[in-house]
């Protein structure tokens, strides 16, 4: 292996890092300017100056903004993510309990969306110009164009007000068979699944007509290779990078659409508890939650970059 690769991958995994530090810093000082506070959700508007006063240093907000962000951030270090301003639990224990569902919901609907999307792609850009094609690509603009609010909000009033197929809320914990399984899954992954093909479909569409459209494959075709053998031997495995970067940015947009299906849903995810906590102004809640959306998308976005990396010939072969 060339040895500027290592030297690459810990360039990548430094920045990743380096990022992560300073969305932390944009994470604190978001939530610490937003209106009302914890104490004054609690004792609601008709509470005394005193009061709010003594519940704002029981929960530490009289200390100066500088000096909780390192004493949070120290406790990010050590696992600490503190203790909820609402509920008096550990942030730990109530991520802890709804992370696992989110991760669930991304994992059916990256099951579902990824071979999907890279196999419509790799044939709209083999059959360019097609009639397969014109229609892959209008739909996808379409959808792309749809935000997925809309499309879960279309979803319920079809699925569960006219046709009565699938339940309106997704509840997860009631379910014990195979069937109860799709039915609770169905529309969130549906909503979710719409967007994120449509993205994945179109770049993973651009990559492989890149390489389709570079000298080496005229090479390849004059020395009588089958389309096929030319597309999957050596097309698909220069454009890995370029998919993997796809793969990537698209599941990230998971970060962002899940927080509006589990809200529209009422799916017990992550996502509806950082609303929770923004609707309690529980910035403790909020912040832990906060941060671990923006390193799932450090994680995804870096691993495209490690994928392109290690895909890349002239960085294997010097």
């Amino acid at each position: 292996m060339n040895s500027v690769i290592p030297k690459l991958l810990l360039q990548r995994l430094g920045l990743a890092l380096a990022s992560l530090l300073v969305v932390s810093a944009i994470v604190f000082a978001i939530t610490s300017v937003l209106p009302g506070d914890a104490a004054q959700e609690q004792l609601g508007q008709d509470a005394t100056a005193e009061s709010l006063a003594a519940l704002r240093a029981q929960l530490g907000l009289d200390v100066p903004a500088p000096q909780r962000y390192l004493h949070w951030l120290g406790g990010l270090l050590r696992g600490d993510l503190g203790t909820s301003a609402t509920t008096q639990m550990p942030v730990g224990d109530l991520v802890g309990s709804r992370l696992p569902n989110s991760l669930l919901l991304a994992a059916v609907t990256a099951l579902f969306s990824v071979p999907i999307a890279l196999a419509l792609g790799i044939l709209s850009a083999v059959w360019r110009g097609s009639w397969f094609d014109r229609i892959a690509s209008t739909a996808a603009v379409g959808v792309v164009s749809v935000p997925e609010f809309l499309i879960a909000t279309l979803a319920v009033l079809v699925f569960a007000v006219k046709l009565r197929w699938l339940p309106a809320l997704s509840y997860v914990s009631d379910v014990d068979s195979v069937g109860e399984v799709l039915r609770a899954f169905a529309m969130p992954v549906l909503s979710l699944c719409c967007v994120i093909i449509a993205q994945m479909m179109r770049m993973t569409r651009a990559a492989v007509i890149d390489q389709l459209e570079a000298p080496y494959i005229e090479m390849v075709r004059l020395k009588g290779a089958s389309p096929a053998r030319m597309v999957l031997a050596h097309a698909l495995p220069n454009a890995i990078g370029p998919i993997a970067n796809a793969v990537a940015l698209s599941l990230s947009y998971l970060l962002g659409g899940v927080i509006i299906v589990e809200t529209i849903f009422n799916y017990p995810g992550i996502a509806k508890l950082m609303v929770d906590g923004v609707a309690q102004r529980d910035m403790p809640l909020v912040q832990t939650c906060t941060m671990i959306f923006c390193a799932g998308y450090l994680i995804l976005v870096t691993f495209a970059d490690v994928c392109g990396i290690l895909a890349n010939p002239r960085l294997r072969h010097g």
